[in-house]
């Protein structure tokens, strides 16, 4: 627990200073329910010494606001949550950016069990030396691109269509109207401007089921035609579940493209929480009509209900027949 809490306190540290660049005054929200919690909540008393800390359970949405109110702009709050932090329909992420605070979350620290801790802690690392070249690298390939495949031992999935602008989530935030947001961070998302051109097939390895834990498989098939993916008996039934929930309400669009970088999250290294471990060195997409970034003309940005990711066993990915991805290694200069 100490060499946890010692690393944990390295790399919090490593995200103040080198993500958020935090200088000013600090509140600290936290809650006792998860051992994880508790592990990050004393990182930061040691990184912060000067900040305010403040157990949730002791607050309401008045005292909440209040307790932001004092805060000027440029100042930090972070939010250490067992769960997902509810003050009735208190949105508080969209409320400090509201206020140009800025925002360090922790999320759904309850998911992971305790030989999942190191894996989370040793996420947290934050070298933006590593992440600001391979993350706009990335994006610009991205932004370049007309055509992409990917392939997936025995299987290929076409992408006939150039992307959406590319969005980052690697700590660098110097062209950005918010600071901060959901840790461990590492990621560079798209989807192609006409769902209907992608088409082929790619195989499956993880997914979080209707129970939100993410649990690795077997690489099972699936087949994308015309944007619409289905699954055939090889698919486990939990992942039939989840096909079977987003048919209720909308077709099984594959939407977002993402491209996870944090070298830390592997497939032998697991996250319980599908948002930390969509950070994972490699790619996922999600399903259903959901995704708050990107409108399309046939799909209303409230009309979706589901956006649920899956992570896929690339084996190699090609831009316009130039290597992006291959052997969990990116090809971005």
């Amino acid at each position: 627990m100490t060499t946890l809490l010692s690393k944990a306190t390295t790399h919090v540290s490593e995200i103040l200073t080198k993500a958020v660049l935090h200088t000013q005054e600090a509140l600290v929200l936290y809650d006792t329910q998860a051992p994880l919690t508790k592990i990050l909540t004393e990182a930061y008393r040691a990184a912060l010494p000067e900040a305010h800390f403040l157990d949730i359970a002791d607050l309401t949405k008045e005292s909440a606001m209040e307790e932001f109110l004092k805060l000027a702009p440029g100042d930090l709050v972070v939010q250490i949550q067992s769960g997902n932090f509810r003050l009735d329909d208190f949105r508080i992420r969209i409320f400090l950016y509201k206020q140009k605070l800025k925002a360090i979350e922790h999320v759904h620290l309850d998911r992971f069990p305790e030989e999942q801790w190191e894996t989370y802690i040793d996420a947290l690392h934050y070298d933006p030396e590593f992440y600001h070249p391979l993350g706009h690298g990335v994006r610009r390939k991205l932004l370049a691109a007309k055509s992409a495949e990917v392939r997936s031992h025995d299987t290929v999935l076409r992408y006939e269509s150039d992307f959406e602008d590319p969005k980052l989530n690697i700590g660098d935030y110097r062209d950005m109207e918010n600071v901060g947001g959901t840790f461990p961070l590492g990621e560079v998302f798209t989807e192609p401007k006409h769902l209907e051109r992608v088409n082929g097939e790619v195989r499956i390895f993880a997914f979080a089921g209707l129970d939100f834990q993410v649990k690795t498989y077997e690489p099972f098939k699936v087949t994308i035609r015309d944007g619409i993916l289905s699954a055939g008996p090889e698919a486990p039934q939990a992942f039939h579940d989840i096909l079977d929930l987003i048919r209720e309400t909308e077709p099984v669009y594959v939407r977002e493209m993402g491209l996870g970088m944090n070298p830390a999250i592997r497939p032998d290294r697991i996250l319980g929480d599908v948002t930390a471990f969509e950070r994972i060195t490699g790619l996922h997409l999600s399903l259903g009509a959901k995704h708050s970034i990107y409108p399309k003309p046939h799909i209303k940005r409230r009309e979706g209900r589901y956006h649920i990711d899956v992570f896929v066993q690339a084996d190699q990915i090609t831009l316009d027949g130039e290597v992006l991805f291959e052997k969990g290694v990116y090809h971005y200069a």
